[in-house]
């Protein structure tokens, strides 16, 4: 027996031993299951969003995959976020999977921009202050998943801190193959289409019953949860500075003749003044010093307070 069939042979075992075992259910069954799921999410967590942010999202069910769990995870690709979690009494072991442009759509939107200048984003991993947003909604998610799965207890869903794809660890050699399903569903943000997906071990999915949750209300908390958490955010965001300095004014005729090597002096004859800004929105007053070899603004005055920029960039 070549080794190619011993793979197979050993493959096949494997599926028999999880169909016998209770973790590997028939194409129907885990079809059944997926929909329902789909259905969850389809009807709640646009709610979940929308209550919570003001912000419309759609959410509609694409379809499923079975097979072994990292293989289904491999399948998503490096431009998602993922999120392992567990919830008492039903799995210790499921994973979330949103990709990464509904994640960038959202912090775009969540800072103020214009909806419709909103375009689909070029694939790439999220950045620090991406993934801290991909935490909130990976924890909606994980509320919708609590409300409709009949795990005793009422447990919450204990999510780890969320990472790109491309930074999942390889599995453990040693660890027992495991079948799962994927769960996906198309979500659409103004103009940006993206996906989120749950993947479960069939050793729980099989036994749930997924039950729709007797109130939207029990889905959802308080917009200034998000708005504070977005807050914290921008104030430990990189933000890059521009120092504006009035020139002297010159005719357009002098302006037209300008060359390389020519002097335009500024319109201060004492100390210069320097206007900073950030994002569009002036900060501080300033003058131009030089410290050294390098050119410098020394404070003056404030013409934003910090909750004034705060509120330019949510808004």
């Amino acid at each position: 027996m070549t080794k190619s069939t011993d793979d197979m042979a050993s493959g096949m075992d494997l599926a028999l031993l999880a169909k016998l075992t209770g973790g590997l259910g028939d194409y129907k069954t885990v079809e059944k299951l997926a929909a329902d799921f789909g259905q969850l999410y389809s009807e709640f967590l646009p709610d979940v969003f929308h209550s919570e942010t003001n912000i419309h999202i759609d959410v509609s069910y694409i379809g499923f995959q079975s097979g072994l769990m990292q293989d289904l995870i491999a399948q998503l690709g490096d431009v998602v976020c993922l999120a392992d979690g567990s919830l008492r009494n039903w799995c210790p072991n499921f994973v979330l999977a949103c990709g990464n442009s509904f994640v960038i759509a959202l912090m775009e939107r969540m800072l103020g921009a214009d909806p419709a200048i909103i375009v689909q984003p070029d694939p790439r991993p999220l950045s620090d202050i991406e993934i801290d947003l991909a935490s909130m909604v990976f924890e909606r998610i994980a509320n919708v998943l609590r409300s409709g799965v009949n795990a005793a207890g009422g447990f919450e869903a204990m999510l780890e801190r969320p990472y790109n794809a491309a930074a999942r660890p390889e599995a453990d050699k040693d660890e027992k193959p495991e079948f799962g399903a994927t769960i996906r569903m198309a979500v659409e943000i103004g103009n940006v289409s993206s996906e989120i997906a749950l993947i479960i071990p069939q050793t729980a999915l099989l036994k749930t019953k997924v039950v729709t949750p007797k109130s939207r209300a029990q889905l959802s908390k308080q917009k200034q949860e998000w708005a504070d958490r977005i807050a914290e955010q921008v104030r430990r965001s990189q933000i890059t500075l521009q120092a504006r300095i009035r020139l002297q004014s010159l005719t357009l005729k002098t302006i037209s003749k300008l060359m390389a090597g020519d002097v335009i002096a500024f319109e201060d004859k004492g100390d210069v003044r320097v206007d900073v800004s950030a994002n569009g929105k002036d900060l501080y007053a300033c003058e131009f010093g030089r410290s050294g070899d390098r050119y410098t603004v020394r404070v003056k005055d404030n013409i934003s307070t910090e909750d004034e920029l705060l509120r330019h960039l949510m808004k």
